[in-house]
């Protein structure tokens, strides 16, 4: 109850300092499971796009946050637990490099242990040499998941998708200063391919930074806004940098719409 009543509260002031104006050009609001990814000014953005969602969606998308900042006092980890229901994401993890998951290409331990049983099955049928010329098998999505390290960056998120839940992500992974997103890292690319069915829905959320600047405790009355754009896909046999180059476009031509 107390939760509901913050919640409440929280929505009332949001709205009242930013206006909160949800803008779906891309697409409907609609109760399927999605990632939302989108640019990162301030540590409003996660209570802006939580603001803006209707009711409905609020209730099955988990923000992320950045855990060493909001466990930071015991009000701000309740009220991401309780009233958010946000992702903790430890920003400091360093995952060991052979672990991650394998690229698309099914080069990396996944594909290393692919060709190993596939040689070993063909020498125990007694049948010929396996052709070293033969394309490598790309890894299913449940096999990319299965091999992501319990300490990885991504694990939270990838428990939180295979629970049936969307989530909401910034992919620059820090706050950026200019007026354009930082390059993509890598973790949207690896979800895409560990949840091919999850439909990715870019967002551009505006105006935010000036309501908490950077280092203020006091938000400032600024009408904000966040605009939704049409879903993206990753595409087959489509790589990293240019995934992430086209997922950025995406957020950035939502500015000036």
């Amino acid at each position: 109850m107390l939760a509901k009543l913050m919640s409440f509260l929280l929505l009332g002031v949001v709205r009242f300092l930013t206006g909160s104006q949800a803008r779906w050009y891309g697409c409907p609001p609609k109760a399927e499971q999605r990632i939302y990814f989108a640019n990162h000014q301030s540590h409003a953005d996660m209570v802006l796009i939580w603001a803006a969602l209707p009711e409905e969606l609020r209730s099955i998308t988990r923000p992320i946050a950045a855990k060493d900042y909001w466990t930071k006092t015991p009000f701000r980890q309740w009220i991401t637990t309780a009233v958010f229901n946000a992702v903790y994401v430890d920003r400091q993890a360093t995952p060991p490099r052979a672990a991650l998951a394998a690229p698309a290409d099914g080069a990396g331990v996944l594909g290393d242990m692919a060709r190993a049983a596939a040689d070993a099955d063909t020498a125990m049928a007694g049948g010929p040499d396996p052709s070293p010329e033969a394309p490598p098998r790309a890894p299913t999505p449940e096999e990319l998941r299965a091999a992501l390290p319990p300490g990885d960056p991504l694990a939270p998120l990838v428990r939180a998708l295979e629970s049936g839940d969307s989530i909401v992500i910034f992919p620059e992974g820090t706050r950026g200063h200019g007026d354009e997103p930082q390059p993509f890292k890598s973790g949207l690319f690896k979800l895409a391919q560990m949840f091919p069915h999850v439909v990715l829905v870019p967002a551009w959320i505006n105006n935010v930074q000036r309501v908490m600047p950077k280092g203020e405790v006091v938000p400032v009355p600024i009408l904000c806004s966040v605009t939704f754009g049409a879903p993206i896909a990753l595409e087959r046999g489509e790589d990293r940098r240019p995934f992430l180059n086209r997922a950025r476009a995406a957020v950035l031509a939502l500015r000036d719409i």
